[in-house]
C-alpha cells in the first residue's frame, strides 16, 4: 500500500510541475515577440494551422511557453464540425501536434 500511495503522490507532482512549466503569454508579449522576430507572425501560424484542416475556421488560440519553448496552440473547427487542436512551435511554425479534440 506505501507503494502505491508513493506511486500517487509522485505522479501527482510531476503533474503539477506540467501545470507550472506551462504558462500563457501575456498579448503585450506575444506583440513584442513577434515584433523582434523571436517567433512567427500569428497570421502565420494560424495559416499553418489551418493547412491541416482546410475549410476549418479558428475557435481559439493561446501562445505558451512550455519548458522555455514558445508553443502556439490553435483550436479549430472543420466543416463536419470536427474539433482539432494544432499545437505549432511558434519559432519555426513546425506542427508538434494534430489531433481531433475529445
Amino acid at each position: 500500500m506505501k507503494t502505491l500511495t508513493a506511486l500517487f503522490a509522485t505522479a501527482a507532482l510531476a503533474l503539477s510541475a506540467n501545470v507550472a512549466l506551462a504558462k500563457d503569454i501575456p498579448t503585450n508579449e506575444v506583440v513584442k515577440l513577434v515584433q523582434a522576430k523571436t517567433i512567427m507572425s500569428l497570421d502565420d501560424l494560424n495559416a499553418k494551422a489551418l493547412a491541416k484542416h482546410p475549410g476549418a475556421t479558428i475557435k481559439d488560440s493561446e501562445l505558451e511557453d512550455v519548458y522555455g519553448r514558445y508553443v502556439y496552440k490553435v483550436e479549430l473547427r472543420d466543416a463536419q464540425n470536427v474539433e482539432w487542436d494544432v499545437d505549432l512551435d511558434a519559432k519555426t511554425g513546425e506542427v508538434l501536434k494534430d489531433a481531433q479534440d475529445t
